[in-house]
């Protein structure tokens, strides 16, 4: 897949969660690249319309938490574009606040469609990357390095998700398969835009380092996904800066909690930590279908 000029050129690329935010850029910055893209989500107008902005694309209403849905539409996809040469496992979910107070459903929810939804999303395709000596593209986060608290569930979900692709790249490296981890930070998305309208969540985020706190267009964040794609990269890492909290992942669990012993008792005196549900219109659609959505 990497030896020419353009090694997604006429590619089957499968995105997860592509109705908006960064599964939809990515979808766009991989057809701009050659690939043809198969839009995996569950808002079949949402989908629609991303699909008729890309040449050769075409989409399909699933829930990545489905087992037999997703095996249907992995067949549907082969059968109707070919086997897929890239995965990009990015249907996720986000929710915030303290978890004593937290809503049980919701917080399994945010775990079964990132962390189970992923693995059922490779389960589903690793016969096509098997086949074509694919790459698979987990998108992980800064949270899989350093957890934060009033996010139990987004961090719990996005550290499994980072074990499970570094246990899948070992597993599949002897049949040609790459696996990469994506390691995003703040992305403007609606999910992102959401967090910011709930206290306990945009008081987070202020109190982190400068550079931490920034958020980035979510179409630079895409080039640099579709850059790792077409290297078939182990890791990418958007900022860049962002690899450097590797060195020093360690430390973070005890700065972050010295932080937090200071800074929560006072946040929690000028304003009020309550539970944010599901974050933004993916949020949303996951709860209007009865919380069995995924993208």
């Amino acid at each position: 897949m990497s030896g020419s000029a353009r090694p997604l050129q006429g590619r089957v690329a499968v995105v997860t969660g592509a109705a908006r935010g960064v599964g939809a850029a990515m979808a766009r910055e991989l057809t701009r690249r050659g690939a043809r893209v198969a839009l995996l989500g569950r808002e079949e107008s949402t989908l629609a319309q991303v699909r008729e902005t890309l040449p050769g694309a075409r989409c399909w209403e699933v829930d990545v938490t489905d087992d037999a849905g997703m095996g249907r539409v992995a067949d549907e996809v082969r059968d109707r574009m070919g086997p897929a040469s890239v995965v990009v496992a990015n249907a996720g979910l986000a929710e915030g606040g303290p978890f004593a107070e937290s809503d049980p459903v919701t917080w399994r929810r945010v775990i079964e469609v990132n962390l189970i939804g992923s693995a059922i999303s490779a389960r589903a395709f690793l016969p096509h990357l098997r086949t074509t000596g694919g790459y698979y593209l987990q998108i992980a986060s800064l949270a899989s390095i350093g957890a934060a608290p009033m996010m139990s569930a987004y961090c719990a979900s996005k550290a499994g998700v980072e074990s499970f692709a570094h246990s899948l790249r070992a597993e599949f490296a002897h049949e040609h398969v790459g696996v990469g981890i994506a390691y995003l930070n703040w992305t403007d998305t609606d999910m992102i835009r959401d967090a910011d309208e709930h206290p306990v969540l945009r008081e987070l985020r202020a109190h982190m380092p400068k550079p931490a706190r920034k958020v980035y267009p979510v179409e630079t964040v895409a080039e640099s996904l579709a850059r790792a794609v077409e290297r078939r990269s182990a890791s990418v890492y958007a900022p860049a800066w962002l690899r450097v909290t590797q060195l020093v992942r360690a430390a973070m669990p005890p700065v972050v909690t010295a932080l937090s012993k200071r800074e929560i008792p006072r946040l929690q005196r000028e304003t009020s930590f309550e539970g944010t549900g599901l974050l933004g219109a993916g949020g949303r659609a996951d709860l209007g279908a009865g919380g069995r959505a995924g993208g």
